[in-house]
C-alpha cells in the first residue's frame, strides 16, 4: 500500500495528473469548492481568539466578537500545521479567507505543511506562491518538533490517515487464532496469501473481546493501522496549546465488527468507481481504509489531550455554518454555487455521513 500510493517514481499520489475531483478518481471536501476551507478558516480564527483570551472552548456566541481589531494576543505567533495538503488548495483557501476577513489574525499565523514528498512540496509552493512568506515546510512531525519547542495553534489532518498503510488480519475460527494477510507475486499478478498465524502469546492484536471471538465467523477480516495511531500520538506530544483535528472516513471500534464489514474496510477506487481487485493496477488506483477513531481518541487522551468532539462532518459543518451566519464576518448571502458546495459537504449520500471529525484540545 505504501509503495502503490507513495513510491516517488510511480506512486498514485505522486502523479502529475490530478487524481482528485471530477476528472480524477475521487472527491474530497476540498475539491468540492472553497466553502470547506472558508468555514474551517472561520473556526480556526475563533480558536485563535480563544487561545489569545486564555479561555476554554465556547461555541455559544463564538464569532460574534470577530469583527476585526487587534486580538488580545497581538504579537504572538500561532501555527496552523497541516499534513496531507496534496497540491495546496486547502491552505490557499484558509489563508485567502483569513487575509480578507481576519487580517489581524492573518498577520500572526505561521502555516506549516508536513510533506515528505519533494514533488508534492513543489506543487504546493506553486499553489501558495502569493503566501510564500507565511508558509513553511517540514518533512515530518518529528522534524517540525526538533525546530520548535511546541505548537500553539491547530494541527490538522484532512483525509490523511485513511491512506496510511494497514495490517490486514483474518480470523481462523477453527484454530481460534488470527493470521495476517500478506501480498505475494504469483502467475504474473499480485495476490493475497495467508502469513503464519499470530502467536497467541502476543495477545489479541485486533482488540476484540473473548466473547466476540467465540462467535466471529471464520475468515472475518479487519485492519489495523499502527502508523495512524503513532502519528496522532506524535501530534499530541508537540501540541503545547491548541487543537488537534482530523476529517476522514472512519468508524468507532465496535463498528468494525458489524456483519456487513466481514471483509474489512480496505477499498480501491479508480475514476470514482470502487475496484474489485485492491491489488490490481498498483499506482493507478487509490487505496483507502476506514480510520479507527477509538484508537485515535485513546492515543490523544493518553498524551494529555481532552476530546471535545467526535461527530459526523454534516453535524460539525452545520453547526459551524450556523455560527458563521450569526457572525459579522459573512459577506452577504452565499451564491448558488456556494450553497451547492455546502449541500455536498453535509449531504448523507455524499460526504456528510461518510466523513467524521475528531477534535481534541490542550
Amino acid at each position: 500500500m505504501e509503495l502503490a500510493l507513495y513510491c516517488p517514481d510511480t506512486g498514485f499520489y505522486e502523479k502529475d495528473d490530478d487524481t482528485i475531483g471530477r476528472r480524477g478518481d475521487f472527491y474530497t471536501s476540498v475539491s468540492v469548492g472553497r466553502v470547506f476551507g472558508e468555514l474551517l478558516a472561520f473556526q480556526i480564527a475563533d480558536w485563535m481568539q480563544e487561545f489569545a483570551d486564555g479561555g476554554a472552548a465556547k461555541e455559544q456566541g463564538a464569532g460574534r466578537e470577530s469583527t476585526g481589531g487587534i486580538p488580545s494576543g497581538a504579537g504572538i505567533k500561532y501555527q496552523i500545521i497541516e499534513a496531507g495538503a496534496h497540491k495546496g488548495q486547502l491552505p490557499l483557501d484558509i489563508l485567502t479567507w483569513l487575509r480578507r476577513r481576519r487580517p489581524e489574525w492573518y498577520e500572526q499565523v505561521e502555516y506549516w505543511i508536513i510533506e515528505p514528498s519533494l514533488r508534492r512540496q513543489q506543487w504546493q509552493r506553486e499553489t501558495l506562491e502569493e503566501f510564500s512568506s507565511q508558509v513553511h515546510w517540514a518533512d515530518s512531525l518529528a522534524a517540525l518538533s526538533r525546530d520548535r519547542r511546541g505548537i500553539n495553534g491547530v494541527i490538522l489532518a484532512n483525509e490523511l490517515l485513511d491512506a496510511m498503510p494497514r495490517h490486514r488480519f483474518g480470523w481462523d475460527a477453527r484454530r481460534g487464532v488470527w493470521f495476517e494477510w500478506g501480498v505475494t507475486w504469483q502467475d504474473e499478478r499480485f495476490s493475497w496469501v495467508r502469513r503464519p498465524a499470530v502467536d497467541p502469546d502476543a495477545g489479541n492484536p485486533c482488540g476484540f473481546s473473548p466473547k466476540l471471538l467465540e462467535v466471529l465467523p471464520d475468515g472475518f477480516t479487519t485492519e489495523l493501522c499502527p502508523l495512524a495511531e503513532q502519528w496522532w500520538s506524535e501530534a499530541a506530544v508537540i501540541l503545547q496549546r491548541g487543537k488537534l483535528l482530523t476529517f476522514d472516513y472512519g468508524l468507532e471500534h465496535e463498528e468494525f465488527f458489524a456483519p456487513h464489514r466481514a471483509q474489512g474496510t480496505l477499498r480501491a477506487y479508480r475514476k470514482h468507481r470502487e475496484c474489485a481487485d485492491i491489488l490490481a493496477l498498483p499506482g493507478d488506483q487509490d487505496i483507502t481504509a476506514h480510520v479507527n477513531f477509538s484508537t485515535l481518541r485513546n492515543a490523544g487522551e493518553a498524551g494529555g489531550l481532552v476530546t471535545e468532539k467526535l461527530t459526523t462532518q454534516s453535524q460539525f459543518l452545520t453547526r459551524l455554518a450556523g455560527r458563521f451566519w450569526e457572525s459579522s464576518l459573512r459577506n452577504g448571502t452565499w451564491t448558488p454555487q456556494q450553497s451547492r458546495e455546502f449541500q455536498t459537504l453535509i449531504h448523507p449520500q455524499h460526504l456528510g455521513r461518510a466523513f467524521r471529525v475528531l477534535v481534541q484540545a490542550r
